[in-house]
């Protein structure tokens, strides 16, 4: 962990670079040394169907949430969100700048007892 998980509307491909959104989601995220790189997920979907707020056919979306293990302190996990909620705030100007788009970012704490994991990347990226 963390894996980001990144729903939008599929109008906001038409606005902005969604992979460019990833990218500098996953720039504030490969630049803790709150998260192992091994562990990093970022994966965005459009949403095939969706009404948002009073179906103006302008508005837009992109809510986030952020799932990590548990052992971080509150306020590590905070600071963090406020970093990477900065960054895609930066990569979604435009659409911010507008009165039609919604950005939100939940973070989620996984219970390591409810939680399992096969992932032969963690053992390749430890022997760097």
């Amino acid at each position: 962990m963390p894996h980001l998980h990144i729903e939008y509307s599929p109008g906001l491909e038409q606005r902005v670079d969604v992979r460019e959104v990833c990218r500098a989601a996953y720039q504030v995220m490969a630049e803790s040394e709150l998260f192992p790189l091994a562990g990093i997920r970022v994966r965005a979907f459009a949403a095939d169907h969706c009404i948002v707020a009073d179906d103006h056919p302008d508005n837009d979306f992109l809510a986030m949430t952020l799932s990590v293990g548990s052992g971080r302190t509150q306020s590590d996990l905070k600071a963090a969100g406020e970093r990477l909620f900065a960054a895609v705030q930066s990569a979604l100007a435009a659409p911010l700048s507008t009165p039609h788009f919604a950005l939100s970012l939940e973070i989620r704490e996984i219970d390591a007892a409810l939680s399992w994991k096969d992932t032969p990347i963690h053992t390749r990226l430890s022997k760097q």
